[in-house]
């Protein structure tokens, strides 16, 4: 039985990250760390080399992960903590693999889908991208797509 409430945190976890991966790029990223996202919107920005100031969020979602599964594996009380870094753990790296190697292209790993889902995923982040300041701006989340973008558009792009 335990092993389902395990799998049960790490699932609800990865689905209410969803939530907080939203709320972190609206308010956040498009608000007080408008300076670190910025290069993102505005490629012109960005230095020279492979990595974005962006890239540092990577950073601050990792913090609370590493925190969950510290506290989880040595505290037998706050066990639950360690399936909950998990949780977020899986969600940054399906968040890595749309956002930046299937969306963005950073890594030649995979090739844009012809299904509604990955279409619409592109839509909705080009829709995004299509304000390159930081107000404006729409379709904050990643996996959670609205309807509209499963609609045939003309055209879309990525930046």
């Amino acid at each position: 039985m335990q092993i389902l409430i395990n799998i049960a945190i790490i699932f609800f976890t990865f689905l209410g990250m969803e939530f907080v991966a939203w709320f972190a790029h609206k308010y956040i990223m498009h608000g007080l760390l408008w300076i670190w996202h910025e290069d993102h919107h505005q490629p012109a920005l960005k230095k020279e080399g492979f990595f974005e100031k962006n890239d540092l969020f990577f950073l601050v979602f990792a913090i609370p992960s590493a925190a969950c599964y510290m506290l989880g594996s040595y505290y037998p009380d706050l066990r639950y903590l360690l399936y909950i870094g998990i949780g977020i753990s899986i969600y940054g790296l399906v968040y890595f693999l749309i956002h930046d190697v299937y969306i963005h292209q950073r890594f030649k790993w995979f090739k844009h889908l012809n299904n509604p889902y990955s279409k619409a995923i592109l839509k909705a982040h080009g829709a995004h991208h299509a304000n390159q300041n930081k107000h404006g701006c729409v379709s904050f989340g990643l996996l959670w797509v609205n309807r509209k973008y499963f609609k045939r558009l003309t055209s879309s792009t990525v930046t």
